[in-house]
């Protein structure tokens, strides 16, 4: 990608277009990684509504390990995006260019660890389950709050209910004003328009990824995550060489 599409995509300064191009690059990221780390491990890791049931049915039946490895799973997703909020935050205070660029950084990071260590963590307990779920989760956090931030909590992508709720809404407007011809309704069609757009573009991305995710963790297992940690990589090295060269 040209240098100055890099800094739009990730740098301080930001545009609607900018952040859908993020956003929907990270529904792919997330899809991939949360499709691929299911077969790795057997969990999805980017969504918590199902882990806060899985606390409430295992406490129900008395299975308080399990209920207390659920906990620590979603305190790990909370400190991935309290993580995130403490980069932006520290870096707007500065002034940086890689004020959102940082946590993709980390990001990259972490999944790089994961790609080539994932065997390894596989045999480590934290938190009661196994390392790379924590890790995992602990990523989902930081990609979500990062996305939240940016867009100001229009776009979300690590989970799709949203997504697929707000779809639905937009179906349902352009529905109802399809049967209204009434002028001044125009710009109300054109919003909804693009939401739908937005939303369905989202859900594409995320499924798109987890299905390529999917099968690269049956061809490459842990090493599936590289391609995604270099891209990941790829998109916050700009702004950071930006800040290192004091641009």
């Amino acid at each position: 990608m040209p240098r100055q599409t890099l800094r739009s995509l990730a740098g301080r300064e930001r545009t609607p277009r900018a952040n859908r191009q993020l956003g929907l690059l990270l529904a792919f990221v997330a899809g991939a990684v949360n499709a691929g780390g299911f077969l790795a491990i057997q969990r999805y890791t980017s969504h918590m509504t199902g882990i806060v049931s899985g606390v409430a049915d295992d406490l129900a039946t008395g299975q308080v390990a399990l209920a207390l490895a659920g906990v620590g799973l979603v305190t790990t997703f909370l400190a991935g995006a309290v993580t995130t909020t403490l980069l932006v935050n520290w870096a707007r205070q500065r002034q940086m260019h890689s004020e959102y660029a940082l946590s993709l950084g980390l990001e990259a990071l972490l999944l790089l660890a994961f790609g080539l260590m994932g065997t390894s963590l596989a045999s480590h307990t934290t938190l009661l389950v196994p390392a790379t779920v924590t890790l995992l989760c602990f990523i989902m956090g930081l990609q979500n709050a990062l996305v939240t931030k940016i867009s100001h909590a229009v776009v979300r992508t690590t989970h799709m209910t949203g997504v697929i709720t707000d779809l639905g809404i937009a179906l349902g407007r352009l529905l109802f004003w399809a049967r209204r011809a009434a002028p001044e309704g125009a710009e109300d069609r054109q919003a909804d328009h693009e939401r739908l757009r937005l939303h369905a573009a989202l859900l594409g991305c995320f499924a798109g990824g987890g299905l390529i995710g999917a099968l690269a963790f049956q061809w490459l297992s842990y090493a599936a995550t590289l391609p995604i940690a270099a891209l990941l990589a790829l998109l916050a090295i700009v702004p950071i060489a930006d800040d290192l060269q004091g641009v």
